[in-house]
């Protein structure tokens, strides 16, 4: 659901003209999240809608349909041949290096006279930064802030996802330096919520000691689904445990005129062949050049394996068993 404020942002937003009438598939990560399931959908629609030249299909990698051979499928069966594919992701982890070009290449295998022009992730761009600095803003009001507790005695606790892949994981940090500069706030702590560390409950343990007299956690997510519940939990048993603090924690950045016009210009750089990937710092490129002395070798022929374990079993929860895993590639 869009609350009214946005629907006005949407109402007056112009997004530029494409360059061509390619069908979209927007894919999105997945998730067993109802809720978080149809905001991607809602979002997808709602990019469609303010641009009917051409059809946006949403599909997901993992855990949900439809899937992404099925969306190359409907592309297929309405007669298109050049296909832009735009992942609805933050960074530049293994889903976007590897998992999702695989599935690409898997789904175009019986249709060899398919083209795809591959889009790049949302990144780091200073749409994002202001969506983040505009309900950051709205936190110092007095309805959300009845203590009037000072940005200098606020620490910011940014919240990742949390990656397998370390070149992603040191976006979020840098982000969050991004976010605390010029903000007034006494300081930053990055976590996680997943996969690598500190953890949330560390982040937690560290905003403490630096006496902070409010806490502000930021889950730096696209849409709801079960790790952003995940958070609000773990939020409000610190604020049970520590009454002598204040706490807010922000939502996820779900329909934001910000996060469309992102798009739009993903959309505009995949089309045009403008897309410029990271790859020096890849953990697929490195491994590769160890073995082969040359070349990306991002390895499209690999299996679809993950770091995520989306069930109880949790293979880096100990610090030292992350050490010795993180570099290692499939």
């Amino acid at each position: 659901m869009v609350n009214a404020l946005v629907q006005d942002n949407l109402n007056s937003l112009q997004l530029p003209s494409l360059p061509y009438q390619r069908p979209l598939l927007a894919i999105g990560h997945g998730t067993r999240n109802d809720r978080g399931r149809q905001t991607f959908i809602d979002f997808v629609e709602i990019y469609q809608k303010l641009d009917t030249s051409r059809p946006v299909i949403p599909c997901f990698l993992e855990l949900t349909e439809p899937t992404i051979k099925e969306g190359v499928e409907t592309c297929v069966q309405q007669g298109y041949t050049d296909i832009t594919a735009l992942p609805i992701l933050l960074f530049a982890a293994r889903h976007n290096k590897f998992d999702v070009t695989n599935a690409l290449d898997s789904a175009r295998s019986p249709y060899p006279q398919i083209n795809f022009s591959y889009g790049r992730h949302f990144g780091i761009t200073p749409k994002i930064i202001e969506l983040w600095r505009d309900r950051l803003q709205e936190l110092d009001q007095p309805q959300h802030n009845p203590r009037n507790i000072s940005r200098e005695d606020t620490v910011l606790l940014f919240v990742g996802r949390g990656s397998s892949d370390p070149d992603a994981n040191g976006d979020v940090c840098k982000l969050a330096r991004i976010m605390w500069e010029g903000s007034g706030y006494k300081t930053v702590e990055t976590c996680f919520v997943g996969i690598t560390h500190p953890r949330l409950e560390e982040g937690f343990r560290r905003a403490y000691l630096h006496q902070a007299k409010r806490v502000i956690v930021l889950p730096y997510f696209l849409f709801t689904g079960t790790l952003m519940e995940k958070i609000f939990d773990l939020t409000a048993q610190q604020e049970e445990q520590h009454p002598e603090v204040d706490f807010a924690c922000l939502p996820e950045m779900g329909i934001a005129t910000q996060l469309l016009e992102v798009f739009r210009a993903r959309e505009i750089e995949a089309q045009l062949g403008q897309v410029a990937m990271n790859c020096e710092m890849c953990k697929f490129r490195l491994a590769a050049a160890d073995m082969h002395g040359h070349g990306h070798g991002h390895g499209h022929g690999h299996e679809h394996h993950h770091g995520h374990h989306h069930g109880s079993n949790d293979p880096y929860a100990k610090l030292e068993d992350y050490h010795q895993r993180i570099w290692q590639t499939p």
